[in-house]
């Protein structure tokens, strides 16, 4: 592997806040270059930039968006040292929208986004090594046992579990490509103290650890050498609950 007088920067899709936030901090603390997108800007947005990011906007809701962010991803970079799906969002079936709009709406953003972008951006993946380049996809502890209130939201992240598994396969053995399955990280400013003692005692360890957990993790999985093709529970325990 040779080495580079540059680092390839870390692509983080929606970095505006909370995990995706932490770990574009977490890089830029350690004089790695990140490249992050965003779809709402937030005052979080602003200080990456200070900070040194490259911040682009991206609306993965079309086709379109992703292909148009990821040329100007290329227009900024000929390598990656890292593809982040981080982006997300948590919509529930309901009566006021139709069911079909809802599914199509969660395989966009956690199945078309990761595997349009993973296939639009493989260029800069490859040719920097054996086991040199990472991808990793952030999945959800729902993916084992279902959710009878996000059920399209929970499909779509079983759809995104296994594509970490087919692109494993298919951009080894330079490319590591794993999973981040996190159940409750951290709450919200606005989660009532009911609301948090119950999702606390539905874990063995009853606690939220906050960001600093997955960015650990996510540290280890870049650093790792021999780990591919996996999906990595960060659960506190809930399935022996």
């Amino acid at each position: 592997m040779t080495t580079e007088l540059t680092p390839r920067p870390i692509l983080i899709t929606g970095a505006g806040r909370r995990i995706g936030l932490a770990l574009a901090k977490e890089f830029l603390a350690c004089h790695q270059p990140v490249i992050v997108s965003f779809r709402t800007r937030y005052s979080a947005i602003d200080e990456l930039e200070q900070a040194g990011a490259q911040c682009l906007f991206a609306d993965f809701s079309t086709d379109a968006g992703i292909h148009t962010f990821a040329a100007a991803v290329m227009e900024r970079c000929s390598g990656l040292r890292a593809i982040i799906h981080n982006a997300s969002a948590w919509q529930a079936e309901s009566k006021d929208r139709p069911l079909s709009e809802t599914l199509a709406a969660m395989l966009q953003v956690h199945v078309n986004a990761p595997y349009l972008l993973n296939h639009l951006l493989e260029p800069l993946l490859r040719g920097h090594g054996q086991a040199s380049t990472d991808i990793i996809h952030f999945t959800d502890y729902v993916v084992e046992r279902g959710s009878d209130k996000h059920i399209a939201y929970a499909a779509s992240k079983a759809a995104l579990d296994n594509l970490t598994r087919s692109f494993a396969r298919k951009l080894a053995p330079e490319v590591k490509v794993n999973a981040i399955a996190p159940a409750m990280i951290m709450f919200n400013d606005h989660d009532s103290a009911q609301y948090r003692q119950e999702a606390l005692n539905k874990s063995l360890l009853k606690m939220a650890p906050g960001e600093a957990e997955i960015v650990a993790l996510v540290k280890y999985l870049l650093a790792s050498r021999y780990v591919t093709g996996r999906t990595h529970a960060v659960d506190g325990g809930r399935p022996l609950r």
